[in-house]
């Protein structure tokens, strides 16, 4: 059997769905702050998902969350990283405090598997683009890339210490339905309340890397099959970019309103610890033999798709 953390959210019911239809076990483990129910609820009755209501944050319920489990595929994390700004604690708690209680709760039961989700937003303002997993050194810029490096930091310090297995997963934005949050579920919410009006936080020239969650969860199980070393680290993601206005455009566009005003409040970052660029390499995931089914305006376009059936506009 396999443990997922945040089992119930946007990423991680994804991943769910592709375990599942490998024909393993899940355990779900998730304190639904953001996490929903539904988005497990097609697995009712098959006997291959157990759902368990627990907090990382409680390391007894940790603990008792790994019996009988082989490998722990920790998705959970505060998904929004502008809270950080606002919550400065958000991130230490709930990303790299919660990840050691995932280590010590395995080191303790045994298990000596994980698969990880970190962020292309541990390389902070990156020189290099498009930036390889080797890129440094790594100064993220904001507190939930300082996390997730830190909890990369925790990963590697067990694979050395207590002969654990990781696979850290750094990812570009990823998206798709069942999506909680992010730039093109903040602008369908913007245009359900002011259909005449989209408001684009900075300049619109803000770019990064897209992967629809479908292509994301295939390619971190894909690189776990391929790779069979102590610790294993690659970018995950389509090998190109698309802009924030591009953005705008594509949902004003699949929204079917007409006459919509889009409107830039400046700045070349949309909020304090925004990135303005990344562009991740992902040459290494390639020549593994993974291709991606999208690309990144693509899965934009399937995405807003999705969530404004999902969101209703």
């Amino acid at each position: 059997m396999e443990l997922v953390t945040g089992g119930a959210g946007f990423i991680g019911s994804h991943l769910v769905d592709a375990l599942v239809g490998r024909g393993r076990g899940v355990r779900g483990f998730d304190n639904f702050s953001s996490g929903r129910e539904d988005f497990l609820s097609h697995h009712e009755g098959s006997g291959m998902v157990e759902v368990v209501r627990g907090d990382l944050l409680d390391p007894e319920s940790v603990k008792e969350s790994m019996d009988g489990i082989e490998t722990v595929h920790h998705m959970a994390a505060n998904p929004d990283i502008r809270l950080g700004t606002e919550v400065t604690d958000t991130d230490l708690r709930q990303g790299t405090v919660a990840t050691y209680n995932v280590l010590e709760a395995m080191r303790v039961n045994g298990v000596s598997k994980i698969s990880f989700s970190s962020s292309s937003a541990v390389y902070g303002e990156a020189d290099l683009m498009p930036t390889p997993e080797d890129y440094g050194p790594i100064m993220p810029i904001s507190l939930y890339g300082a996390s997730k490096i830190a909890s990369e930091a925790l990963i590697t310090a067990w694979v050395g210490t207590f002969g654990a297995q990781g696979y850290i997963h750094r990812f570009a934005n990823i998206v798709g339905p069942r999506g909680t949050h992010g730039v093109i579920f903040d602008f369908i919410h913007k245009l359900k309340r002011d259909p005449a009006r989209l408001e684009v936080l900075g300049d619109g020239f803000q770019e990064k890397s897209y992967m629809s969650a479908q292509d994301c969860v295939r390619s971190m199980l894909h690189v776990m099959d391929c790779n069979d070393d102590d610790a294993n680290l690659y970018n995950l993601g389509t090998g190109d970019t698309c802009s924030v206005s591009r953005i705008a455009e594509i949902v004003v566009e699949e929204s079917g309103l007409d006459g919509v005003s889009i409107e830039y409040t400046g700045g070349k970052r949309g909020w304090a610890g925004d990135v303005p660029k990344t562009y991740l390499d992902v040459s290494k995931l390639l020549a593994t033999g993974f291709e991606p089914t999208t690309m990144s305006e693509q899965a934009i376009r399937d995405t807003a798709r999705d969530l404004i059936d999902e969101i209703g506009l």
